[in-house]
């Protein structure tokens, strides 16, 4: 068995010596917020390379998040969206709104008979919106990969490695002012020393511990200014790494403007598409909805038989149940034709009052035939408008 105690020895060294590094740093950061130490300023320049950093930034995460709820207004699909990309798996692929709706419209026609005017019309726009759904689909896809991810990658990537060396920075900053604050004291008390011994000089004993005294003092300010010589090193070459990373900003705003061009032209070929579709929809609607029209005036009226033929089961029955009711009326009509009353056995020996007879029954029989026309076509025109009425309304 190999001991463990070395490892132990180390890491608990490690251990403090970390925890004394951080509760320093804390207490000089508590100090600069307090007016109580120094603080060293950084260049202009560098200040304002981190301004032009954190408002890029600022502005890359808000365009981001308003562009997916601009993609996908569903809050529950985009933290979906959000687990899978965590879990590096790939989110499985969707139906979109238009897509869904276009499968319900060709369901639907299916069950009212593709046959009939809004069967066949829901057929067309179902068509139309699933290539309204496939244009969105590749839309999302489009600007997911050529807007969306780069700037995520920005924010996961190149902004990470940016914050982790301006906190460096800010920690070579503190030790630093903590040795420039070491170097200060250490003066302070050689000065001291120097101007108010506490010890008599006659005394070969005190000339001793003063000699001691100072060349401890002395020892410590050497080692004070070594540890600030090695901190400001250290806190350069730091605000170089620093600053050259801040000064890729310039490539990285480069790099989003050609992101937002082709987004702006992913956005301009997806509305182009749908502009393009429904207009070919508009087109295909008009023209059938003609169509119907020329059809319904072309077919003669006392053939609606042969229309029902082109229409549904159901509205062929209404159509024959409606032509039977008007035959039955028409058949119900009654014509009383007025009976001659017989003449006597005697008329006919009298040629005179035979021929007065016989021209009052061709008159009367004249009346009786104009007055049965009058009331056939009178009756012909009634059920032709009744059912002319009744059969446009079921066609449309």
């Amino acid at each position: 068995m190999f001991s463990t105690e070395p490892a132990m020895d180390f890491n608990v060294k490690k251990l403090a010596s970390d925890a004394g590094l951080f509760f320093t740093r804390a207490v000089q950061f508590t100090e600069e917020k307090l007016g109580q130490a120094e603080k060293t300023e950084l260049d202009s320049h560098l200040e304002n390379l981190i301004a032009r950093a954190d408002c890029t930034k600022n502005w890359t995460e808000k365009i981001l998040r308003q562009t997916e709820v601009l993609l996908q207004p569903n809050p529950s699909a985009r933290i979906e969206e959000f687990i899978y990309d965590k879990l590096e798996k790939k989110l499985p692929s969707k139906t979109t709104n238009a897509e869904l709706l276009g499968q319900y419209m060709l369901e639907a026609a299916s069950e009212f008979g593709p046959g009939t005017p809004y069967g066949s019309t829901l057929i067309t726009v179902g068509e139309y919106q699933k290539r309204l759904g496939g244009a969105e689909r590749e839309f999302l896809q489009t600007s997911a990969a050529t807007f969306l991810t780069p700037l995520r990658n920005f924010l996961e990537g190149d902004w990470r490695t940016i914050s982790k060396e301006r906190r460096l920075l800010e920690n070579r900053r503190l030790d630093l002012d903590i040795c420039k604050a070491r170097v200060k004291k250490a003066k302070q008390a050689e000065a001291k020393a120097a101007a108010a011994p506490d010890f008599q000089e006659t005394r070969p004993r005190n000339y001793v511990l003063s000699a001691s005294a100072s060349a401890l003092l002395s020892e410590e300010v050497d080692k004070a200014e070594h540890e600030l010589r090695v901190a400001q090193t250290e806190f350069d070459r730091q605000a170089e790494v620093t600053r050259l990373l801040l000064e890729g900003i310039s490539s990285t705003h480069l790099n989003h403007l050609r992101c937002l061009q082709d987004f702006a032209e992913a956005q301009a070929t997806y509305y182009a598409q749908c502009h393009h579709y429904m207009q070919d929809l508009q087109r295909e609607l008009n023209s059938a909805s003609e169509k119907r029209k020329k059809e319904s005036v072309a077919y003669p009226r006392c053939c609606a038989p042969l229309l029902c033929l082109s229409l549904s089961t159901s509205t062929q029955l209404q159509i024959k149940q409606l032509l039977l009711d008007f035959s039955g009326l028409f058949l119900s009509s009654s014509f009383h034709y007025p009976t001659l009353k017989k003449t006597n056995a005697t008329s006919s020996h009298r040629p005179c009052s035979t021929l007065n007879h016989f021209n009052m029954t061709k008159q009367m029989n004249r009346h009786l035939i104009t007055s049965i026309l009058h009331t056939v076509r009178k009756t012909i025109i009634i059920i032709h408008n009744r059912a002319q009425h009744v059969i446009y309304k079921i066609i449309q």
